[in-house]
């Protein structure tokens, strides 16, 4: 099963160290990481890649010559990245860049953008304010993730980002508004009885029809579903079944 405890993280093919990482590997990092289709980018941004996790997850999905550069602007947490980047099979594919997206200049442009952003416009600040940083938009608001999104994205690339279920639909008005069009939408629950928890969404620059879907984590009892099972296989070790 999935091996985790407060140092590290382990995955099939790598190890995520986040004893120093403001936000530690997350469901909702994972389900981006193995949900975004990356099979044909040439070049992948991470925006906000904390301990680098997502990047790592591109880098074992995406083509051998793919590149990917990561954008952290947290310096403890860009360190930890880039620690565990140099530790990973995939050490010459990814780039780290200790800045924020606000200031980041590539002379190219992306055919993925990739982002878990900070999603809390309001709320009781945490008593750790890089975790305060972490969740709340404060350091990157929307119109400032979806601005960057459209310097940096290529005409036909495809932009993704996983969000809570009232946030996400905010997001889903905000980006229409500007230019980003969603392409795919995927709802995200724990169970069948619950309410949405997550939207896994992907806008493009061009209209398309909509793809919909839902993942649910269990079926019944502690038991994978088959939807997420496949989706997180190649990463995680499949749990046993009490």
């Amino acid at each position: 099963m999935l091996m985790r405890n407060k140092s590290h993280f382990q995955f099939k093919q790598f190890t995520v160290s986040h004893a120093r990482s403001t936000m530690k590997v997350g469901t909702d990092t994972v389900l981006l990481g193995a949900w975004v289709k990356v099979d044909q980018a040439q070049s992948v941004l991470d925006i906000g890649t904390g301990n680098g996790t997502i990047a790592l997850m591109l880098a074992q999905r995406s083509l051998e010559n793919a590149t990917i550069d990561a954008v952290e602007i947290e310096a403890a947490d860009a360190t930890q990245a880039e620690e565990n980047f140099q530790k990973s099979p995939w050490n010459g594919k990814i780039q780290l860049h200790h800045t924020s997206i606000q200031n980041f200049f590539p002379k190219k442009k992306y055919d993925l953008i990739v982002s878990n952003p900070p999603y809390f416009n309001n709320g009781q600040r945490p008593p750790d304010e890089k975790r305060h940083q972490a969740r709340h938009t404060i350091s990157l608001s929307y119109d400032d993730l979806i601005g960057a999104t459209l310097r940096l994205l290529e005409d036909e690339g495809k932009f993704n980002v996983v969000l809570p279920f009232t946030e996400g639909l905010h997001f889903l008005d905000l980006a229409k508004q500007c230019g980003l069009f969603c392409s795919r939408r995927y709802s995200f629950r724990t169970r069948s009885e619950k309410s949405i928890e997550r939207w896994l969404l992907e806008f493009s620059k061009n209209p398309h029809a909509e793809e919909r879907g839902e993942i649910l984590l269990y079926n019944a009892g502690e038991e994978w579903s088959k939807e997420y099972t496949a989706l997180t296989a190649d990463f995680y070790f499949r749990p046993k079944v009490k």
